[in-house]
């Protein structure tokens, strides 16, 4: 499936945000500790999503989603084993403490999703062995038993990981005794299943320094939740309004989640005010070059340098990004620089302090010259955040692009390209 895009037009109007994919996820997985039903508003009907119904219906879920309503329940869980599912994103490990808390037992396939470099999940396999988890691992997937169930531990993370956070998270709730995770990610979406799962009867605790207590319970019960707005879709949509000298309305944008990027998109010559149905973004001068690192929250996140390096290309001098988080996230840059773009990818760390990927060759640094004015091509999605940096810099590009997969992009965006129609834009889905 393709997109085709005719760009230089500037976008107006607003635009509503759809409930958050990196939290949904979590949700339907936290759904499987509980034989009670369980409902989420403001879901993204989108394709992560499809995959995680795939995996909650074969261990047992009844799911029906209507109007962005998920109800989803699971009265026993019928198959503790799943070995394949029709395509892959990195959900299925999060499954294994649920399914281990209610059937002793688990396999799941290995981790998909973007093709951004690889996922250790040695951490969230050295967490739940800690609680009590027997874990082998299979060319195909993970198989694991808890003989004599799962129980509370202090667990440290030598980076803050969101899914492993996320692992240990639901796999403590129902686990015997105390869970002490330190060094955790702290992330909205972490923030909001958190949530979800206090109202389901669950004791967790935010402790200070990124440390988070959970008292173990015997049960959980059903819930009704809404998820919170997609914070990257609030920032794709800010840096499209920049990037095409637009003025957008993202609804339901909220400055809680996004104070590092409002900062950000200000110093780059953008433009921003809280208004109470969200967020309108514009560009107020020429835009401005300047240095970037990414960083767990609530630094800048990983996701949103991507679609920001579209508006680095038209700043007016030198910039510099730093990416801290994924060793292998650039392999978008050259299609950028097929657009006209000037960007090169340097293994040596751009930043004050070195990182984690010091001395290891690691193409993580770039180095952007502008502004350099885009022009149309024919690219291929990388992977979903790379691929909603295309559709921003084909919008901006003089003539009409192609983009070809943009069964990546929907991984992530409800209906993207008739969103982006409601603004003003010239694309079309072939």
């Amino acid at each position: 499936m393709n997109f085709t895009i005719s760009g230089h037009k500037t976008l107006n109007g607003a635009i509503d945000l759809m409930g958050a994919k990196n939290a949904a996820t979590k949700m339907m997985v936290a759904s499987l500790l509980t034989d009670r039903p369980c409902q989420l508003e403001n879901f993204p009907v989108i394709g992560d999503t499809e995959i995680t119904a795939e995996l909650c219906r074969s261990v047992g879920a009844n799911i029906k989603i209507e109007n962005n309503v998920l109800d989803i329940h699971t009265p026993e869980i019928k198959n503790a084993k799943v070995t394949s599912l029709s395509r892959r994103n990195r959900i299925p490990i999060l499954a294994l403490g649920p399914l281990l808390v209610r059937a002793g037992e688990a396999e799941v396939p290995f981790l998909g999703g973007d093709k951004i470099g690889p996922r250790a999940v040695d951490m969230h396999i050295a967490a739940l062995t800690q609680m009590g988890a027997e874990i082998e691992t299979t060319p195909a997937s993970y198989i694991a038993r808890a003989p004599n169930g799962l129980r509370g531990a202090k667990i440290f993370l030598r980076y803050p990981s969101v899914g492993a956070t996320e692992n240990t998270i639901l796999s403590a709730v129902l686990a015997k005794g105390r869970t002490d995770i330190y060094n955790c990610a702290v992330e909205p979406e972490i923030l909001d299943l958190i949530k979800m799962l206090q109202k389901m009867g669950a004791i967790i605790e935010l402790g200070t320094n990124r440390i988070i207590h959970i008292d173990g319970v015997a049960d959980l019960h059903g819930v009704v939740h809404r998820i919170l707005p997609d914070r990257n879709e609030a920032v794709s949509f800010a840096c499209l309004a920049v990037a095409t000298d637009g003025e957008i309305l993202v609804k339901q944008a909220r400055q809680d989640d996004l104070i590092t990027f409002l900062n950000t998109i200000r110093r780059v010559g953008g433009e921003y005010e809280v208004v109470k149905d969200g967020i309108k973004f514009w560009r107020a001068t020429s835009l401005k070059p300047l240095t970037l690192e990414t960083d767990a929250h609530p630094g800048f996140m990983t996701d949103w340098q991507q679609p920001f390096a579209v508006l680095l290309t038209q700043a007016d001098g030198d910039s510099f990004i730093h990416e801290t988080v994924y060793e292998d996230r650039f392999a978008y840059v050259q299609d950028l620089n097929l657009m006209g773009a000037r960007i090169n990818i340097l293994s040596k760390c751009l930043g004050e302090v070195p990182c984690r990927f010091n001395n290891d060759n690691y193409q993580h640094s770039a180095a952007i010259k502008g502004p350099t004015p885009l022009k149309a091509a024919r690219l291929q999605v990388r992977d979903l955040r790379s691929g909603i940096a295309h559709v921003i810099a084909a919008l901006t590009a003089d003539g009409e692009s192609h983009i070809e997969g943009v069964e990546e992009i929907d991984r992530g965006y409800e209906n993207i390209d008739e969103r982006l129609r409601g603004l003003g834009a010239d694309i079309k889905r072939v």
